[in-house]
């Protein structure tokens, strides 16, 4: 099962590289996360119930799979809950999936991690992929795992990444599963309620897109505050 894992992460990156190259999707799809809102109630419009398997693919994307970590999450979940309050989708069908999709995508990537790891620090020439480099991860997730999983499930492309080093870093899976289970109801939860129950204000239906932008925006701000941080100690 491993190696179908990591032969379906390679396909998938390339796929997604060759389509960015071919159809310049950039631009549209930058377009697709600002306007959510309008581009969501097309697809329901235009699939009607296969909707739910589209959010369900986009969150695992997001959670499970390592190349995707730009595929929408919390502005996806919290536009969600925002069609849900006026019926255009059923909160607890969005719940469950989006749950689902979290959990196991985040267990999807963190086996992927724990497969290719292993071979990656093996090799004796391999120049950014260190044998010390795992040591740590593992000894680090030994002793915050727990916390890194739960809280990096609120912070982008950290959400991404959090599984797949804790596979690497040889994290137990059973201390793995307890807040990967937990980190996922909590995050779906927030953003999809926020959106349920703040949707019906007309600040919220007047500046969706506004709102969107700065949920990313604060999304993003500790991971960059930290990666500034290490490079001015770095200089």
């Amino acid at each position: 099962m491993g190696w179908v894992a990591a032969f379906a992460v390679v396909a998938l990156s390339v796929i997604l590289i060759l389509l960015v190259i071919k159809e310049s999707l950039i631009p549209r799809f930058i377009d697709f996360v600002l306007h959510l809102d309008q581009n969501l109630k097309s697809i329901i419009q235009n699939y009607g119930s296969w909707t739910y398997l589209i959010l369900f693919l986009i969150v695992f994307c997001e959670t499970g799979l390592v190349v995707a970590p730009f595929f929408p999450g919390d502005s996806l979940i919290l536009v969600a809950g925002f069609l849900a309050s006026s019926g255009s989708l059923e909160l607890g069908l969005l719940l469950g999936i989006f749950i689902s999709a979290a959990v196991i995508g985040d267990a999807v990537n963190y086996w992927i991690g724990n497969f290719v790891g292993p071979r990656i620090f093996s090799k004796k020439n391999a120049r950014f992929w260190k044998k010390e480099y795992l040591e740590e991860a593992n000894e680090f997730y030994e002793k915050h795992g727990g916390k890194t999983i739960f809280l990096a499930r609120f912070i982008p492309v950290i959400r991404t990444f959090a599984p797949f080093v804790a596979g690497i870093g040889k994290m137990s899976y059973g201390h793995f599963i307890i807040y990967n289970v937990a980190g996922g109801i909590a995050w779906v939860s927030v953003f999809i309620l926020g959106g349920y129950f703040f949707g019906g204000l007309s600040i919220v239906k007047n500046e969706l897109s506004l709102i969107i932008i700065a949920v990313i925006l604060v999304s993003i701000m500790p991971a960059a505050i930290k990666f500034l941080s290490r490079l001015r100690k770095s200089k």
